[in-house]
């Protein structure tokens, strides 16, 4: 069997719990923000996990998914996903820049705290070559990325919209 059933109730619950939030947790317009920001990041973790892992910067004992990844399932492509989605649809964009830069702290500081506290206390993340400091940075640059694209994308989105609707003389 490729998934034992404990494991396959493990990810079926997390993909319940993410697709839950997604449905109630965001509300209108806020959704393809959410979905586009969760995709952009499911894309970048993909390739920065699978890089980190392959360098032996750092490695997870256990995964899902064992047989076909060496990251973490949970980890590269929900969690972290999801907390940026949550990230850009809350983005204080109308408040100063040091409001700004905080929340982007905050944020970062967060989940590297819970990234160290299920390292040292689980087996489910071990660092190699890796610390805390490599783990803030990327989660802050990741974010960025991902606002930045989502800033562009919906902008270009928004003017080709007006274009289209603007009538010709």
């Amino acid at each position: 069997m490729f998934l034992s059933p404990d494991r396959f109730l493990y990810v079926q619950g997390f993909v319940l719990g993410v697709g839950r939030f997604f449905h109630r947790g965001i509300r209108g317009l806020q959704i393809k923000l959410a979905l586009t920001a969760f995709l952009f990041k499911q894309w970048i973790t993909c390739i920065l996990g699978h890089a980190a892992v392959q360098f032996g910067l750092l490695a997870y004992p256990f995964r899902e998914l064992a047989e076909s990844n060496r990251t973490s399932f949970t980890y590269e492509y929900m969690a972290h996903p999801v907390a940026c989605a949550v990230f850009i649809v809350y983005y204080p964009s109308h408040r100063s820049r040091w409001i700004q830069i905080g929340y982007y702290v905050l944020f970062c500081t967060v989940l590297t705290v819970v990234e160290i506290v299920i390292q040292r206390y689980t087996d489910l993340i071990r660092y190699i070559r890796w610390n805390w400091f490599w783990s803030w940075g990327s989660l802050f640059l990741t974010f960025m990325v991902t606002r930045v694209f989502c800033v562009l994308y919906f902008r270009t989105m928004n003017q080709q919209k007006n274009a289209a609707t603007v009538p010709r003389s």
